[in-house]
Protein backbone atom coordinates (compact mmCIF):
# COMPACT_ATOMS: atom_id res chain seq x y z
CA UNK A 1 0.00 0.00 0.00
CA UNK A 2 3.00 2.15 0.69
CA UNK A 3 4.23 1.90 -3.10
CA UNK A 4 0.84 3.18 -3.88
CA UNK A 5 0.63 6.62 -2.61
CA UNK A 6 4.82 7.08 -3.29
CA UNK A 7 3.76 6.16 -6.99
CA UNK A 8 0.58 8.93 -6.72
CA UNK A 9 2.56 11.72 -5.65
CA UNK A 10 4.79 11.13 -8.33
CA UNK A 11 2.37 10.80 -10.61
CA UNK A 12 1.26 14.05 -10.10
CA UNK A 13 4.02 16.32 -9.21
CA UNK A 14 4.26 17.06 -13.03
CA UNK A 15 0.83 18.25 -13.23
CA UNK A 16 1.02 20.21 -10.40
CA UNK A 17 4.21 22.00 -11.87
CA UNK A 18 2.93 22.09 -14.96
CA UNK A 19 -0.28 23.88 -13.57
CA UNK A 20 2.11 25.89 -11.63
CA UNK A 21 4.15 27.42 -14.36
CA UNK A 22 0.63 28.17 -16.25
CA UNK A 23 -0.58 30.35 -13.60
CA UNK A 24 2.39 32.46 -13.20
CA UNK A 25 2.87 33.18 -17.23
CA UNK A 26 -0.91 34.04 -17.71
CA UNK A 27 -0.62 36.35 -14.44
CA UNK A 28 2.55 38.03 -16.21
CA UNK A 29 0.91 38.32 -19.47
CA UNK A 30 -1.89 39.87 -17.65
CA UNK A 31 -0.07 42.06 -15.39
CA UNK A 32 1.96 43.31 -18.48
CA UNK A 33 -0.93 43.91 -20.59
CA UNK A 34 -2.70 45.77 -18.10
CA UNK A 35 0.58 47.61 -17.51
CA UNK A 36 0.72 48.28 -21.27
CA UNK A 37 -2.84 50.02 -21.49
CA UNK A 38 -2.10 52.07 -19.01
CA UNK A 39 1.26 53.48 -20.20
CA UNK A 40 -0.53 54.11 -23.86
CA UNK A 41 -3.29 56.06 -22.21
CA UNK A 42 -0.85 58.07 -20.40
CA UNK A 43 1.42 58.95 -23.59
CA UNK A 44 -2.21 59.71 -25.35
CA UNK A 45 -3.15 62.06 -22.62
CA UNK A 46 0.12 63.69 -22.87
CA UNK A 47 -0.01 63.79 -27.16
CA UNK A 48 -3.77 64.95 -26.60
CA UNK A 49 -2.84 67.69 -24.17
CA UNK A 50 0.38 69.37 -26.29
CA UNK A 51 -2.08 69.37 -28.90
CA UNK A 52 -4.85 71.27 -27.13
CA UNK A 53 -7.39 68.67 -27.35
CA UNK A 54 -10.38 67.69 -24.60
CA UNK A 55 -9.12 64.47 -22.83
CA UNK A 56 -10.77 61.77 -24.10
CA UNK A 57 -13.78 60.26 -22.26
CA UNK A 58 -12.84 57.01 -20.03
CA UNK A 59 -14.16 53.57 -21.33
CA UNK A 60 -17.25 52.19 -20.15
CA UNK A 61 -16.18 49.13 -18.15
CA UNK A 62 -18.12 45.61 -18.81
Amino acid sequence: MDNFWVAAVWSLIPTVVVLGLLIFILRSVVHMDRNERRTYAKVQAEERAKRGLPPTPPAASH
